[in-house]
């Protein structure tokens, strides 16, 4: 086996790593409402997020084609698959610092941000037009649009329900937290799992083992399982700050952030075709449903930390991917 041909696998190989991480990192997206209030239990709760994720994996690959060709082109020769390993690199590791620190950062713009450091340390083009349009207006977007959704979405909720039995309302809406968590589950294999399709699709790409930019049925069936099962095995330190610290949600505060959160992964990923970020989504909509209390009931000081990370993940991921392209570099020569 050539050289190249396994750098390609070991590409290959961490973006499978990266998907794992993916899925345990942000199983907590999809579930920590409905675990925090007893919709589903842990293990059931994340049986239904991982086949979920499989089955939404399967469903698109818009996204995986705007991460493959709209952000980055690599150097040509040896170095290219020395950038995708490097952003991996950078994606991997902010994704296993922040699941240490339990807090709900954004897979998706560590391997934006893993890709434009590789990219900029390589001397690559990265096309700041498409990161512009297809990732940082929607991470500030998304999250704005979360908040107002989870909010407005909540106020007519309590309206409607205003004059109903409270304990009957909140069994209701434990039952409906069932099918919300499965429609999140759904909307973030449909954006997250494409991310690693995007890389390997970019790999094969860039090493002359593939023309153009289709993602072939193998890479999706990848992708979609290691995501799947990096769900299924957890991820209780994010899930606790989801559930728990943000805001204590109950049965109708759960859901509505839930319905809240799928709707725009899915109009994202279908009309816009851009990576957002599950976290962001979410955990907006928490903040938004939770408001709707009074503002005081949101940890402020909880959400702070998170927003602080998010600002964080980019440039810290693009910092951890430029030093691994030299490193690669100089081992490599």
């Amino acid at each position: 086996m050539s050289g190249a041909t396994l750098a390609l696998v070991g590409v290959i190989l961490l973006t499978v790593f990266f998907d794992y991480t993916n899925g345990f990192h942000d199983a907590s997206n999809a579930i920590a409402s409905a675990v925090s209030t007893r919709a589903l239990s842990l293990r059931a709760a994340l049986i239904l997020a991982g086949v979920m994720n499989l089955i939404g994996a399967l469903l698109s690959t818009g996204v995986a084609v705007t991460v493959a060709k709209g952000l980055i082109d690599p150097p040509k020769g040896s170095a290219a698959l020395s950038v995708v390993f490097a952003a991996l690199v950078g994606a991997v590791a902010w994704n296993l610092v922040t699941w240490y620190f339990g807090l709900p950062s954004s897979s998706s713009h560590a391997l934006v941000g893993g890709l434009v450091g590789a990219a900029l340390a390589s001397a690559g083009t990265v096309h700041w037009s498409g990161v512009v349009e297809k990732v940082l207006i929607p991470m500030v977007l998304s999250p704005a649009v979360g908040l107002i959704l989870g909010y407005l979405a909540m106020v007519g909720a309590l309206w409607l329900l205003r004059r109903r039995n409270q304990h009957r309302v909140g069994h209701v809406f434990r039952r409906l937290q069932i099918l919300s968590a499965a429609s999140l589950a759904l909307g973030h294999g449909i954006q997250d799992a494409q991310k690693g399709m995007g890389i390997i699709v970019l790999a094969l790409v860039t090493s002359g083992h593939q023309q153009g930019f289709g993602v072939p049925i193998w890479v999706t069936l990848l992708c979609a399982v290691s995501l799947g099962l990096g769900t299924y095995s957890g991820g209780l330190r994010i899930m606790r700050t989801l559930g728990r610290r943000v805001f204590p949600l109950d049965p109708p505060h759960g859901f509505v952030a839930e319905a809240v959160g799928s709707s725009v992964l899915y109009l994202t990923a279908f009309a816009f075709k851009a990576p957002v970020s599950t976290t962001h989504v979410i955990t907006s909509a928490v903040m938004g449903v939770g408001a709707t209390r009074r503002l005081s009931a949101v940890r402020w000081g909880v959400a702070r930390d998170i927003v602080l990370g998010w600002v964080l993940t980019f440039p810290a991921a693009a910092a951890v991917a430029a030093l691994a392209y030299w490193i690669t570099r100089l081992v490599t020569g």
